[in-house]
């Protein structure tokens, strides 16, 4: 399975969106555990066929899924930044989701086995969510219970507590620093540029994390 097939890379699964916005405090673990379900096969597949075909060592593997994440997340920028802040939360999710697939890649890459239950755990590690990953899948574990106290509020508030949440994960740490996300046509570049350069640094850091480098 190529690490290149943008549909299954950038297409959320049925009910995420609805259980991000019913708990968007939760959100970076809702989709830690949903791409542990749609990307663990993948990433296994990838790494075993290309490791069949070619004569590859790990570390050119993480930088082929670097790469190609990384061209992934500024076409998604590319195509949410059209509409602005219409678009600024459902690209900031896809932007996750991508990342979120990129470390179970680069995870394969290095011989770690996808499909682990800690590599969701891991994941939220990398995206500075949790300071451990022990601490992390506790959380994991505990997600079925979070719906029950879900998010109360009116939908714009829970948009609003989503978006941040999601900014933080991807390292947004001001809204100064989204105003370029939310104007029209400018946010094409904006967003295309910046979605790149955070993912190839998540990717870099992942590299470090399952490279030992």
């Amino acid at each position: 399975m190529s690490a290149g097939n943008a549909g299954t890379a950038r297409e959320l699964p049925p009910g995420l969106w609805n259980r991000l916005r019913l708990d968007p405090l939760r959100s970076p673990e809702h989709i830690a555990l949903a791409a542990a379900a749609t990307f663990g096969p993948q990433a296994a597949a990838w790494a075993t066929e290309k490791r069949g075909r070619y004569a590859v060592a790990p570390d050119e593997l993480a930088r082929m899924a670097k790469s190609r994440h990384a061209t992934l997340a500024r076409l998604e920028g590319a195509a949410t930044g059209v509409g602005g802040f219409v678009t600024v939360v459902p690209d900031m999710v896809a932007l996750v989701w991508i990342q979120a697939r990129l470390v179970f890649y680069v995870a394969a890459a290095y011989g770690f086995d996808p499909d682990d239950r800690m590599r969701p755990a891991e994941a939220l590690v990398l995206f500075d969510v949790y300071a451990d990953p022990m601490e992390a899948r506790r959380a994991l574990d505990g997600i079925g219970s979070t719906l029950v106290e879900a998010y109360i509020g009116s939908r714009v508030e829970r948009e609003e507590v989503l978006a941040l949440r999601l900014a933080k994960v991807l390292g947004v740490r001001s809204v100064r620093r989204l105003a370029g996300r939310l104007v029209p046509g400018f946010a094409i570049a904006w967003n295309a540029i910046g979605n790149e350069r955070r993912t190839r640094a998540l990717a870099d850091k992942a590299i470090r994390f399952y490279g030992g480098s």
